[in-house]
């Protein structure tokens, strides 16, 4: 790789790597390099879960969010009110999992399958942007740093514009 740091350091004697000569080492027996690790032997910078306070951060996240939905008369008739707080905790699960927590959601749900998962809903652009509308008043209410916020968001657009199902009909539009 050109210009790059190699991942895996080249065995012991070889002069590519280190412009010396000496006892060549099998090439199986090379380490893969840690730059850097931080307590409990995690990645230094740790997984953004954690970095953004894990479990507490999301279900509030989730929580502002289900707020503004209960007032949306487009989506709220599709979330399960008998269930709400069931809806709340997978959808907390969730991502959580995604973001390097705990993975209860997978454990207790099996594989996400978001697309099969809301199916049985029609989300159209209009019902996407509703959404997005709520999430992104839930991730205002979090006041991450700039970073965070960006690398949050861009996941949630990306996951809302894959959910639509359903086109207005022509006339609707």
């Amino acid at each position: 790789m050109s210009g790059g740091i190699p991942l895996t350091p080249r065995p012991a004697g070889d002069g590519a790597a280190s412009g010396a000569s000496g006892p060549s080492q099998p090439a199986d027996s090379a380490q893969p390099v840690t730059l850097r690790r931080g307590l409990g032997d995690d990645a230094a910078q740790g997984v953004f879960w954690e970095q953004i306070g894990g479990r507490a951060t999301f279900e509030r996240l989730v929580r502002h969010f289900y707020e503004g939905v209960r007032t949306d008369e487009l989506l709220w008739p599709m979330y399960p009110e008998h269930d709400l707080e069931g809806a709340i905790q997978r959808l907390t699960g969730f991502l959580e999992q995604y973001w390097g927590g705990p993975t209860t959601y997978s454990d207790e749900r099996g594989h996400p399958r978001l697309r099969m998962r809301h199916m049985p809903f029609t989300i159209t652009p209009e019902a996407r942007d509703r959404w997005l509308h709520h999430m992104r008043a839930a991730v205002d209410e979090l006041q991450l740093s700039p970073l965070h916020d960006a690398t949050l968001w861009a996941y949630l657009d990306r996951a809302a514009h894959a959910m639509v199902n359903a086109m207005p009909a022509p006339g609707d539009r």
